[in-house]
């Protein structure tokens, strides 16, 4: 897991096996921003919600791709973000989509200097979403 913020955390594609570690670390909301078309049956969300809910934690699904991020997916991560319980947790293949999501869905309410040094502090050089996050921010105010 690679925090954002602390209550937000982001990461590779995760495994059934290391669910229980995330319910060891406190997280009370997984969501999965990897489509089901990208992975094996083994990864896919459905085997992931099963494994998440048996933990005693949340799941949502919030498939993510490049060519096809919508703001209504922007706007439903960030609902589901600000209601979870307790730490949330979003993954996809490399935690970067997540990334995405999240710092698209601060636009607005954080600077958007803020926002991506905050990535970029995590290891993610969201530096071309720039105009995206100030359009987004602009819109917002």
């Amino acid at each position: 897991m690679i925090n954002l913020t602390p209550g937000y955390s982001v990461s590779p594609q995760i495994a059934v096996d290391e669910v229980p570690a995330l319910a060891e670390a406190g997280i009370s909301l997984v969501i999965c921003n990897r489509p089901d078309d990208e992975v094996e049956p083994p990864l896919q969300s459905a085997a992931l919600e099963e494994a998440v809910r048996a933990a005693g934690m949340n799941f949502v699904y919030i498939p993510v791709t490049n060519e096809g991020l919508t703001l209504d997916q922007v706007q439903e991560q960030a609902e589901q973000i600000a209601g979870a319980d307790g730490p949330v947790l979003a993954y996809c293949r490399s935690g970067t989509r997540s990334s995405i999501v999240w710092a698209m869905g601060k636009a607005g309410e954080m600077p958007v200097d803020e926002i991506l040094a905050t990535t970029s502090k995590a290891g993610y050089q969201l530096d071309g979403l720039r105009p995206s996050l100030e359009s987004l921010a602009a819109q917002k105010s």
